[in-house]
């Protein structure tokens, strides 16, 4: 089962460094080919987010950890790193841990908010975009439905998901610090994706009313603006803009920052130095770092959220407890699937060389029988040379084992063949 999980995370590195090897959707499809083109990976898939990126693969089952290391090699260089920039930062699952670590990032049991189910759309969208690309294939095909299984049946039989908290809905507790009512604030929103959707859906719920929404695509922002009866402008347009936000939350793909440091000293002039909150959901980050210098602005990432999702987890770890139970038996089982998987190719080798010795000494004692051959003579010649044909390799195997003291070979062909009393 030569499964292996490269990664990094949350836990394993500040954003600082997990921006150094995020993957843009528009690479996607070259990542999955370079990827597949490194040494022994016959199937890979890539996840990408905020707070994590991490490479599934499949590969040759020999040197495990010298095809690990080839993949990590692989990475470093996609991102023009040196490996020594990140290798501190990372992890490496193999196997039926890869298996556990996989099942539990589906689950939302590995994020930062304990239980959020914004990881498992995520993660659907890897494995949709990876098998349009051709880069999956029996095992990690397999992998995933069986996560993606794991996951709704840790949803439906544990309480994982109640009150369920994401990053969007932290992003918005932590407004509240800021600004106790949101009905006389202007929210300002960079981006039209998920994680933006879901913070309007958390600011409306909260009391927000008045949302300008920017993206690049301006029909998106539209399509959204008009949900909140807000309104929609470009990214060129954000820095007219950006003296109207008391609040802003941004979360773009953008490889650059879209809020600069002039943009915000420029709108703090306006605003004649009243306060901002800004958080940066983005990685890469949207917002330049020396923002959160400035004296008027309150400016969190993704890594400021650690209070809330302290809260977080607290609140969930009994029902994240069962959840690690549950998850453990479908580890165990899917673990036997696979290891039958492993088994196959040799099952499927085993009975098509017996087809063809079957069919070769079938065909002769036909050829005997039409030679007027009495048919009891023919079906002993059959039955003696089938049974000659069929156990010859196996039997001179089995002596040559005797001879060189293989003994685990011997029991296991015990095992397999050899008939007990009870039988």
């Amino acid at each position: 089962m030569p499964l292996i999980i490269i990664g990094i995370n949350h836990r394993t590195a500040p954003v600082a460094i997990r921006e150094k090897v995020v993957f843009a959707d528009h690479d996607l499809p070259s990542a999955l080919a370079g990827l597949r083109q490194t040494p022994s990976v016959r199937e890979a898939l890539i996840v990408s987010t905020c707070n994590r990126t991490e490479l599934y693969c499949h590969i040759d089952a020999e040197a495990v950890d010298h095809h690990a290391q080839d993949v990590v090699a692989w990475l470093s260089n996609w991102h023009d790193l040196d490996h020594a920039d990140i290798h501190h930062c990372l992890y490496q699952h193999a196997d039926a841990e890869a298996v556990r670590h996989a099942f539990a990032v589906a689950s939302g049991l590995d994020s930062m908010m304990l239980g959020e189910a914004q990881i498992l759309g995520q993660l659907k969208d890897a494995y949709r975009t990876a098998q349009q690309h051709g880069s999956t294939g029996p095992y990690l095909n397999r992998l995933f439905q069986a996560a993606f299984s794991a996951a709704k049946r840790v949803r439906t039989e544990t309480r994982i998901g109640a009150n369920a908290v994401s990053v969007a809905s932290a992003a918005v507790a932590m407004a509240r610090t800021v600004f106790e009512d949101f009905a006389a604030r202007t929210v300002l929103l960079v981006g039209a994706g998920q994680t933006i959707q879901l913070a309007a859906k958390h600011l409306a719920a909260q009391g927000a009313r008045r949302m300008i929404v920017a993206n690049r695509t301006l029909a998106n922002a539209q399509l959204l603006a008009n949900e909140f009866n807000g309104y929609a402008i470009t990214l060129e347009q954000l820095d007219s803009h950006l003296h109207e936000a008391d609040i802003v939350v941004s979360s773009t793909a953008s490889p650059t920052p879209v809020i600069t440091l002039s943009a915000v000293k420029a709108a703090l002039r306006i605003r004649r130095h009243r306060p901002m909150f800004m958080v940066d959901i983005a990685v890469p980050r949207d917002i330049e770092a020396e923002v959160g210098q400035l004296d008027d602005v309150y400016l969190f990432t993704v890594d400021h959220l650690q209070d809330v999702v302290a809260q977080n987890k607290a609140a969930r770890q009994e029902a994240a407890q069962d959840a690690e139970g549950l998850l453990g038996e479908e580890v165990n089982h899917f673990v036997q699937q696979l290891r039958t998987l492993d088994a196959v190719p040799t099952i499927r080798r085993l009975r098509d060389d017996a087809e063809t010795v079957r069919q070769h000494t079938l065909d002769q004692a036909q050829r005997l029988l039409k030679s007027g051959r009495p048919p009891e003579e023919v079906l002993r010649y059959l039955a003696d040379t089938l049974t000659h044909r069929l156990i010859h390799t196996p039997s001179q195997r089995l002596r040559e084992a005797g001879e060189q003291g293989e003994t685990e070979l011997i029991r296991a062909a015990q095992e397999l063949f050899v008939r007990t009393k009870s039988d």
